[in-house]
């Protein structure tokens, strides 16, 4: 019998997304004019009011006030109406320096011998399932919600939009796990006043079926273009009136969206959010790496799809475990934990390492923090970060390292693929 399965997105607007994309502007920051740089931060962010909390140990100072409110501004609050705006919100620092009692477990006397920054597991999954190797219905969700972004900024086609907004895609798979067609869509965004509900609501649904999906649909290849039917089910803006949004709406806190940040409920996820966190925390790093192995490994055509979870103690070198799920797709002569053993001897996966080999030593990270810190295609650009402490600095990185199949040939050689 085929079954349902779901996943969500939500939009860089979106109160925890704000928090996100704080976060990781702040440990940019950091890291951009010190790369040793050790950074925990949290952010709230609620009516007119952004709080900023956490640990730091650095050689740097960073304007710490100017980076919220840039960030804000960028993202789009930049209206009175909205009761959230960059240029209007207080912004207080609770931000203190890192507790010499963790950091003593992490830096060592070599870098190679750094410990984990804290206990716990994390995974890594990947998937033939779409080009990218994610899952669909999540990349379906993130690819609604950067289109519905892109339309609100032109604000041309779709003029009253807010920068608040979800999406939701239900996908119908066969019993062999293939999917056959989309069944329901959800799609609730922000809006400016109109003049009378029953127009309202008309004139977006018409609006988000009749230009936003086909837009999105444009970016698919053609076997995903197919599942687009005449028979989904479209709820858009389900309560009605969405003027309302933001932070004003509801209260934002950084690390609230990891299954938005990772596989939108496929796979598994350790429960360690991501944003804020310098990579000597393995909730980042590994998470990363692991997704690195599972999706050179699916590349490589060891299995259709592949869940890796490694685990790691706080102070610690190695990884105290590395498991490997293929959920019966193996394409190789091997038990799951054979593969297991032996993608542990291909991917380096000590703190150290990991940071080394996938350059996560600079200023890479407000670029994860809105729709999906996987599935992204690598890239190189010039990013500039200004400080009245440290002038202005230029800087190359490259982003969503762990996203290379930079691995493949070395899979396939080993396994004998």
């Amino acid at each position: 019998m085929s079954y349902l399965f779901t996943s969500e997105s939500v939009s860089e607007g979106h109160p925890d997304k704000i928090a996100d994309q704080i976060s990781d502007a702040l440990l940019d920051n950091f890291l951009a004019f010190d790369p040793e740089s050790k950074v925990a931060c949290e952010t709230l962010v609620t009516t007119g009011q952004v709080v900023l909390a956490g640990e730091v140990r650095s050689n740097t100072y960073v304007d710490l006030q100017s980076i919220a409110r840039d960030v804000i501004n960028k993202i789009g609050y930049t209206k009175g109406e909205y009761k959230f705006s960059g240029d209007s919100c207080g912004v207080i620092s609770l931000i203190h320096e890192q507790s010499q009692d963790i950091n003593q477990g992490v830096d060592r006397g070599s870098k190679e011998e750094q410990g984990a920054g804290d206990q716990g597991m994390m995974f890594g999954y990947a998937t033939t399932e779409t080009e990218n190797y994610m899952p669909l219905a999540l990349d379906i969700s993130h690819k609604i919600l950067e289109v519905l972004a892109s339309l609100r900024r032109e604000g041309i086609k779709i003029p009253y939009l807010r920068p608040d907004a979800k999406a939701q895609v239900t996908i119908e798979y066969s019993d062999d796990n293939v999917p056959q067609r989309i069944d329901t869509i959800v799609v609730s965004t922000q809006h400016d006043e109109f003049d009378s509900d029953e127009t309202m609501l008309a004139k977006i649904k018409n609006d988000i079926i009749n230009i936003l999906i086909p837009e999105v649909k444009k970016m698919l290849p053609e076997n995903i273009q197919k599942l687009f039917t005449d028979n989904i089910n479209y709820h858009i803006n389900p309560t009605g009136k969405f003027v309302i949004g933001g932070p004003h709406g509801d209260a934002g806190l950084t690390g609230r969206k990891i299954v938005v940040d990772t596989y939108g409920g496929k796979g598994a996820h350790g429960g360690g959010a991501f944003s804020g966190k310098d990579p000597s925390k393995v909730d980042r790093s590994a998470a990363y790496a692991a997704r690195h192995m599972a999706k050179n490994l699916v590349a490589a055509g060891v299995a259709g799809e592949i869940l890796v979870q490694v685990s790691y103690a706080i102070g610690v070198v190695e990884p105290t475990s590395i498991f490997v799920d293929t959920y019966k797709s193996s394409n190789v002569d091997m038990t799951d934990g054979e593969i297991a053993k032996i993608a542990s001897e291909l991917f380096d996966m000590r703190p150290f390492a990991i940071e080394e080999r996938l350059k996560l030593r600079n200023p890479i990270y407000l670029e994860t923090a809105a729709y999906g810190h996987l599935g992204k295609e690598p890239r190189t650009l010039t990013k500039v970060f200004e400080s009245p402490y440290n002038g202005r600095i230029e800087k190359e990185v490259e982003l969503f390292t762990w996203e290379k199949l930079d691995m493949v040939d070395k899979v396939k050689e080993t396994f004998g693929l």
